[in-house]
């Protein structure tokens, strides 16, 4: 008997079967690949991936659906199925000793789309990329440059670990029980290096929660109580901006240049 999705864990079923071969052709998945799979389902997806990769740890945390599952992927000895919740995982723990950056994979619940990805980020020295379906909306948001009218603090939160991009849409009929609105299948590329010292990030992500929190005002007033006027106008003057820019005109790289202004 199939276990029935749960409403209260988010749970939509991705089951077309032409858009999971399309997802798992854009993985560019090697034998030598440890994979980590968020929400495993029935195992739909994992089944297709197993073949083609030397480890799969498949993490769903509804223990109902995790007989359903071992049974499902039981012809493949290289999947470790894990009863968790990824929000509470200690990757460390999880992931094989002195093993190559994994690869994440995962059909997200929306309503913890921005916590999962930042458990990941979290973890991102042990992750080579990830590619998670998200509301479109949100996929939109993440993957938003400067002067788009999506680009705000989410962007620049990602884009400061990752290179993100949208590779196809997936239409809200795929799964079951259908969402209400369509997803996509966003690609995180994890940066080999980080941008900013440790010391500097929490200022960075200070910074641009600050600048779009009140995105209507200036650059110089929203980020009144973080910064002072002079070291402001030290910094619009040293990179040729106008004193009046908003904050969604400053890519990433502007705001990691202000965070080491403001050290």
């Amino acid at each position: 008997m199939r276990s029935k999705p749960k409403k209260r864990l988010g749970q939509n079923f991705l089951l077309d079967r032409n858009i999971l071969n399309k997802i798992v052709a854009a993985l560019d998945l090697r034998a030598q690949d440890v994979v980590l799979e968020i929400g495993a389902g029935r195992g739909e997806l994992t089944a297709l991936i197993a073949p083609r990769v030397s480890k799969v740890l498949a993490v769903e945390i509804d223990a109902e659906l995790v007989p359903e599952l071992a049974e499902n992927l039981k012809i493949y000895p290289n999947v470790r199925i894990i009863n968790a919740d990824i929000l509470r995982l200690d990757l460390k723990k999880r992931i094989p000793a002195g093993n190559r950056k994994i690869k994440v994979i995962g059909n997200i619940p929306y309503y913890i789309s921005s916590p999962i990805m930042a458990r990941i980020f979290k973890y991102h020295k042990l992750i080579s990329s990830a590619y998670i379906t998200v509301q479109k909306e949100f996929a939109v948001r993440v993957a938003a440059t400067a002067g788009n009218k999506d680009y705000g603090s989410l962007s620049c939160w990602t884009q400061f670990y990752s290179e993100p991009r949208i590779l196809f849409s997936i239409s809200k009929n795929c799964f079951f029980p259908r969402p209400k609105v369509d997803s996509s299948l966003l690609a995180l590329r994890f940066r080999n290096k980080p941008l900013l010292a440790k010391v500097l990030e929490r200022k960075f992500f200070k910074i641009t929660r600050a600048a779009f929190n009140q995105r209507r005002k200036t650059l110089r007033n929203s980020l009144s109580e973080v910064a002072s006027r002079a070291a402001l106008e030290a910094y619009f003057k040293k990179y040729s901006f106008d004193p009046d820019i908003r904050p969604e005109k400053l890519r990433p790289q502007d705001f990691i240049n202000l965070a080491k202004e403001l050290k």
